[in-house]
């Protein structure tokens, strides 16, 4: 259910009506928009009756919401949530770019990557520290080390931090050294750590598992703003399909449609999508065709010495190849590239 307020309602109103939500035994969930509060009532087992509400001062409607994603979902906020992640905004008329190798192997490494991203005109890092893989062989990433590279050429070229967190165990580790926190496919249905970020408070970005519906997706997001946190990106990085040709499906389908059911901004990751540096760039072009907020792709400056998915990461010349022709969009978007 979601009770909206008047575009005067008064603060004295807006509490009386949270007040009366928590009597009832539910959660009040206040969603600030661009004309008006709205009230989001969570927990009840059954409809409320509106007429618990309608009386009171300041409320002037009282809408039934049946989708199951209540606070990420349009009814809830029909307006675009604009995720601000000091200054570089998710979701406006800018889109984002997020760049760099799949891990953080060495200072030297991050520092040259760094440069070439801020040549390009993008604005936020990406690097692994700590990296959950499926072999338990396979390179794990600097972990502590990783971190304090990629926040000092963060720091050094002006750019914000991306970086995905493993665990409730590092996530305090992980959100001192990071500006977004990554959540990756396989944390996708880790509920206990997508609470823990909800009560953080700082901007996410959730990834889409492997074999996850659109639902599950939007379910996983209503974890983290349950908990209070409306800064959630999410991000589409293909699905498990029949095919073997690619490392995964890329779902473009999934960015229209998430536009329609959701208020929050949504990033395409063409890298993991498809598994081969020469798919990355014409998939990157369909997806902010399709309405994408952002691309994350993963550049290395040696790819064939990358010690983790050297095949599907672009090479700065192809980067800034590719970012060259990002830009000839912008008058046919009506945005701008980062």
């Amino acid at each position: 259910m979601l009770i909206l307020l008047k575009t005067e309602a008064t603060v004295a109103e807006i509490k009386a009506v949270t007040d009366k939500v928590r009597e009832l035994g539910f959660t009040p969930h206040e969603i600030p928009g661009v004309q008006r509060v709205a009230i989001g009532i969570t927990g009840n087992k059954a409809k409320v009756s509106p007429d618990n509400f309608l009386v009171m001062p300041g409320v002037v409607d009282v809408v039934s919401v049946s989708k199951p994603f209540k606070l990420v979902g349009r009814d809830f906020k029909p307006e675009n949530t604009i995720v601000d992640v000091g200054g570089v905004q998710f979701g406006g008329k800018e889109i984002q770019v997020i760049a760099g190798p799949c891990s953080v192997e060495s200072r030297d490494q991050i520092m040259e990557i760094a440069g070439i991203i801020k040549e390009s005109g993008a604005k936020l890092l990406r690097g692994g520290a700590f990296k959950p893989r499926s072999s338990p062989y396979a390179f794990q990433g600097l972990k502590l080390e990783g971190l304090e590279y990629l926040k000092e050429a963060a720091e050094k070229f002006g750019l914000k931090v991306v970086t995905e967190v493993k665990d409730t165990e590092t996530l305090p580790l992980v959100a001192e050294h990071s500006d977004i926190l990554q959540i990756g496919a396989r944390n996708m249905y880790n509920f206990s750590l997508l609470e823990k970020i909800g009560e953080l408070r700082k901007p996410v970005l959730l990834k889409r598992g492997f074999s996850s519906t659109i639902e599950e997706l939007l379910m996983a997001a209503e974890y983290i703003v349950s908990r209070g946190n409306y800064n959630v990106i999410l991000c589409e990085r293909g699905i498990r399909t029949f095919e073997t040709y690619t490392r995964n499906t890329l779902d473009l389908n999934c960015v229209p449609l998430i536009k329609k059911l959701s208020h929050l901004p949504i990033i395409v990751d063409p890298s993991h999508g498809t598994g081969a540096w020469d798919l990355v760039s014409p998939l990157a072009q369909a997806s902010i065709a399709a309405g994408a907020d952002g691309l994350m792709i993963e550049v290395h400056a040696h790819p064939e010495k990358a010690l983790s998915d050297g095949y599907q990461s672009l090479s700065p010349k192809t980067f800034l190849a590719m970012m060259k022709q990002l830009k000839k969009y912008e008058p046919i978007l009506e945005r701008t590239i980062a």
